[in-house]
């Protein structure tokens, strides 16, 4: 999840609901960053419920999240997700986040804001 964690300490962010979520309907996601504020908004439901009862797309409910929820409880966060249409979001409140895109029309990677190329 997060660089200089205590030692022994064991990631908690895959528990399904919260790190990590898929529902047909909506999205399917993983998580990474400090796991106590994604299992404390449970978060990968939150994410489709939203989308869901909200009418967000999956940006916006990412970003909401993000950049909103997580960032007020005082968590680095960052999510990979993939809506059912297709749409891809990857959204973090840190310095940056190790993250890319393949498909057919596109190819890139990325540490922070910037995009290289594949």
């Amino acid at each position: 999840g997060y660089t200089n964690k205590l030692p022994g300490r064991v990631g908690d962010t895959p528990l399904v609901g919260a790190g990590t979520y898929a529902n047909n309907a909506t999205l399917a996601y993983s998580g990474t960053g400090k796991g106590e504020i994604f299992i404390r908004t449970v978060l990968g439901h939150e994410l489709h419920a939203r989308m869901v009862y909200k009418g967000e797309s999956l940006t916006a409910a990412c970003d909401a999240m993000v950049f909103g929820e997580l960032k007020r409880m005082g968590g680095g966060a960052g999510l990979i997700a993939v809506g059912a249409d297709g749409t891809i979001a990857l959204p973090f409140n840190t310095a940056g986040m190790y993250r890319g895109v393949a498909s057919e029309s596109e190819g890139w990677v990325s540490i922070y804001d910037e995009r290289e190329a594949l």
